[in-house]
């Protein structure tokens, strides 16, 4: 942003200076005006337009972002607060569990792939030997 401001007054200056060199009047035909004035003041009033074209072209992207920014700003916010929430909500949950459920789970034996096979083999067999 401030390298911009500072090559806008470098290009008002030089044009200042350019304007104030070559101070020979001159005739403007745009259309059906015309008009006689010095080079300066047309120097002048051309950037004058184009600094007032640039602004009003980039104005609108400029808002766009700002409430992008804005928007984005508030829905982080509200991610934050709600992940606070269930962060604690978890931390009550855990802390709700009884202790007998960790017991319990901690002494369930380990049932392996082969001894689903073998108990399965064995519940085939006793099937199809009914004597």
């Amino acid at each position: 942003m401030q390298l911009t401001i500072i090559a806008a007054i470098f290009i008002a200056i030089v044009g200042g200076i350019f304007a104030m060199q070559n101070n020979v009047p001159v005739t403007v035909n745009f259309l059906l005006w015309r008009f006689d004035s010095s080079l300066a003041m047309v120097l002048l009033f051309a950037l004058a337009i184009g600094a007032t074209v640039i602004a009003l072209l980039t104005t609108p992207a400029t808002v766009r972002r700002k409430w992008q920014l804005t928007r984005q700003g508030k829905r982080i916010a509200a991610l934050e607060k709600d992940e606070e929430f269930h962060k604690a909500r978890i931390a009550e949950l855990e802390m709700a569990l009884p202790a007998e459920a960790e017991a319990e789970a901690a002494e369930r034996p380990y049932v392996g792939l082969k001894d689903i096979m073998a108990a399965r083999a064995a519940s085939a067999g006793d099937k199809k030997d009914p004597a």
